[in-house]
């Protein structure tokens, strides 16, 4: 593997000792947005954009954690004081490196050098990737063999608590437990999962807008938020309820009244999302891809119009989507706010309808699109 190679040279010029080598993949969400944090229902599956982490053991307690990508590098003792965060890329490795700590895995030094494959910003998930190819290679190089669940708990964690990302499970699961040819149909609460095929006749077609607005990172960590004020809200007429997963529409409906209309629609959103995953399972085992595809357009509009988790760049490329052939389906993946949209398209008219899609919106918006055909992949491992 060209990127493997790369990697290892690169590491023997800077440490003068040679890695081990992991990678973990990034993912694209399918159905089931913002759902996560909610202790939802979702449809990832692993893509094969990389990340690459390259170590070797040091002798003392140091982490020494260079990117191909960025100038800045990073080194901490694990043996000292506190360790905070620099609000650089650094941070998700070595919040990884403190959880892991924190768990009760003790860490020896250790070199890395990292190398990431994700698109930034395009919602694939480029920050999971770092997380779980580090937890990988600093547990296997620390001796520990820790199970995938805990270990995508631990990542989670590290954005989270030190990163301040309120992410959900979803990204840190799925890269540690996706399967080639398949989805995942992940209950975030249980962490129970299914794996579901994708028949070989579509392809899974991501077109990034190239576009990241700034609010974000701050409107992503206010819509959970808004969805935990919503779930404050309804418990005064349902005690029980824990999350926004526990309300159907029929409940939701009836204690309309408790809600404010922002908090309704997030809440809305939430309820129905679950129940399109739920179908969309249905739809891809009985091969109904046009049913899911229906699924896909009823997500992405309630993504734009009741969670107002879209924006113009987003609504354009799933416009573009649906005025093509072959397409069963278009919406946008991720947190939003710009990053990218997933296409379900019939796996002969792929790459045409890639490149007509990447003409066509920089046609419109003078921005290069970067369109990728993807297929699901298998989750993040050590790599010989």
């Amino acid at each position: 593997m060209a990127a493997q190679n790369a990697i290892v040279e690169q590491f023997v010029a800077k440490f003068g000792a040679t890695p081990r080598v992991f990678r973990a993949p990034g993912r694209v969400n399918l159905i089931g947005e913002h759902t996560d944090y909610n202790d939802g229902l979702v449809m990832p599956a692993a893509i094969g954009f990389y990340c690459w982490v390259a170590i070797s053991p040091r002798v003392d307690r140091r982490l020494v954690i260079f990117s191909q990508e960025f100038p800045d590098g990073r080194e901490v003792d694990l043996a000292a004081g506190p360790i905070h965060a620099s609000r650089s890329w650094s941070d998700y490795p070595v919040g990884v490196a403190l959880e892991l700590k924190k768990a009760g895995f003790r860490l020896g030094g250790a070199n890395l050098l990292i190398h990431g494959e994700v698109p930034m910003g395009a919602g694939l998930s480029s920050s999971a990737s770092i997380e779980v190819a580090t937890a990988l290679a600093l547990a296997e190089e620390s001796g520990h063999a820790i199970d995938r669940v805990q270990l995508a708990l631990i990542c989670q964690r590290a954005e989270n608590e030190f990163v301040g990302m309120r992410s959900g499970i979803m990204d840190q699961f799925i890269s540690l437990h996706g399967r080639a040819g398949h989805a995942l149909m992940l209950d975030c609460r249980s962490l129970g999962f299914e794996l579901v095929s994708i028949p070989e006749s579509v392809r899974l077609v991501i077109c990034n807008t190239g576009v990241k607005h700034q609010l974000a990172g701050s409107e992503y960590n206010r819509r959970r938020e808004e969805c935990e004020g919503a779930v404050r809200s309804l418990k005064k007429a349902m005690p029980e309820i824990r999350a926004l997963r526990d309300v159907s529409l029929e409940q939701l409906e009836r204690n309309r009244g408790l809600l404010a209309e922002v908090p309704y629609k997030r809440a809305l959103h939430i309820v129905t999302e679950n129940a399109r995953v739920l179908d969309s399972v249905v739809a891809l085992r009985s091969g109904d891809l046009q049913r899911f595809g229906e699924n896909m357009a009823a997500s992405h509009q309630s993504l734009r119009d009741l969670f107002e988790a879209s924006c113009y760049e987003l609504d354009l490329m799933v416009d573009l989507a649906n005025q093509r052939q072959g397409v069963y389906g278009a919406r946008m993946t991720g947190g939003g706010f710009g990053g990218a949209t997933i296409n379900l398209v019939e796996a002969g008219r792929a790459e045409a309808f890639a490149e007509s899609m990447g003409r066509a919106y920089q046609e419109k918006t003078g921005i290069v699109a970067h369109v990728y055909v993807c297929e699901p992949v298998d989750s993040g491992s050590r790599v010989e």
